[in-house]
């Protein structure tokens, strides 16, 4: 499984970037970087590994470039949905080829004495990063592209039903890493008690929108919003915490 440690730091990090410049080849260039690097901190050189961190790459660079033209034309949501979904079920069927992490990254998990990570393996270790890492803009960017492939997106310059739900793209990463977190210390009750509470508190700001005017945006919509960003978010945090385990 370390290729697909490797390939979700790497759209991680490639995300990231893609936030920070508007230059389009950046964030392209950013990923098969990444994937060298891992590669060379973790001696994933072996001859089963390159065609994980080739898979990886590509995949990465297919998912940065997608997603841009996703964003910018408004279509094919379902793109880069499809090669994150291939690109991870692929690494995940071959991971059989991959090697263990060693190198640099074995060396500094054995010296570092972080509390809750004493005796935690490389490839654990290296997973947790791709899994955190996850839970910020890639988790957005992967909610965002559910909600628009369902239309419960309007195209850039119409009224959204995110105007009346306010905070979800930092309420969601930081709903993710918790749950993550929790479930990674064995509180997976704790885990669902932040899901519980969030729709609880979330319930009277919907039931709001009945008494209010938004263009076209009414209270179906946001309800529509609300439930499959929700849901949206929560696979991708209970995912990356299986991938973790």
């Amino acid at each position: 499984m370390s290729a697909v440690a490797v390939m979700l730091i790497a759209m991680g990090i490639a995300d990231t970037v893609r936030r920070l410049t508007r230059i389009m080849w950046v964030p392209a260039v950013v990923t098969p970087v990444v994937v060298l690097a891992c590669a060379a901190l973790s001696a994933l050189w072996r001859l089963g590994d390159l065609p994980l961190l080739a898979i990886a790459a590509a995949a990465g660079i297919g998912w940065v470039v997608l997603c841009a033209r996703a964003e910018r034309t408004g279509e094919h949501q379902g793109a880069p949905l499809a090669v994150f979904g291939i690109a991870l079920g692929l690494l995940i069927l071959l991971s059989g080829w991959g090697s263990d992490i060693g190198g640099l990254v074995e060396r500094w998990a054995s010296w570092v004495d972080i509390p809750g990570f004493g005796g935690v393996s490389p490839n654990r270790l290296m997973m947790v990063v791709g899994v955190v890492l996850l839970q910020f803009v890639t988790g957005n960017q992967l909610v965002r592209l559910v909600l628009s492939s369902v239309g419960a997106v309007k195209p850039e310059g119409q009224p959204q039903a995110s105007d009346r739900l306010k905070g979800g793209r930092l309420l969601g990463p930081m709903e993710r890493t918790l749950i993550l977190g929790l479930g990674l210390a064995g509180q997976l009750a704790a885990a669902t008690a932040v899901i519980a509470a969030k729709s609880i508190i979330r319930f009277p700001e919907i039931n709001a929108q009945k008494a209010r005017d938004n263009g076209s945006i009414g209270i179906d919509d946001v309800t529509e919003y609300f439930l499959v960003g929700s849901f949206a978010s929560w696979i991708i945090a209970l995912g990356g915490l299986a991938l973790a385990q």
